[in-house]
C-alpha cells in the first residue's frame, strides 16, 4: 500500500492535554502521530466533533536541559477514530518554555 498523504506523519506518544483559556481541562492523553497539518491523540474523554480547541503536547527532554518545551496548538477536532483516537488540525503553535 503506498502512503498517498500530503503531510510525513511520525509515530510519536507524548502527554497531551486540552486547554482553555490557559487553564488545563480534564481532557488528557496521548499522541499517536503528529503531522505538520494535524494530530492523531488519544483520550478517554469526548470531544465533539468539528469543535475548535486548544491543545499542549508535551516534548521529551534533551540531555542536559532541565528545562520542559511544550507546544501549544490550536486546531479542530476533525473525526473520532476506534479506540477513543481523534484527529485534530494544527492550525497555529508556539513553544512554551516553562522557567528553571
Amino acid at each position: 500500500m503506498i502512503e498517498q498523504r500530503k503531510h510525513q506523519r511520525f509515530e510519536l506518544r507524548l502527554p497531551f492535554e486540552v486547554v482553555r483559556n490557559g487553564s488545563v481541562l480534564k481532557v488528557r492523553g496521548e499522541t499517536r502521530n503528529v503531522s505538520s497539518a494535524g494530530v492523531l491523540f488519544t483520550s478517554e474523554s469526548q470531544l465533539p466533533l468539528g469543535e475548535s480547541i486548544e491543545y499542549v503536547i508535551t516534548l521529551p527532554r534533551t540531555p542536559g536541559n532541565r528545562k520542559e518545551v511544550r507546544l501549544r496548538c490550536v486546531g479542530k477536532v476533525l473525526r473520532e477514530d476506534h479506540q477513543s483516537a481523534f484527529a485534530a488540525t494544527l492550525e497555529r503553535y508556539e513553544f512554551l518554555r516553562d522557567s528553571a
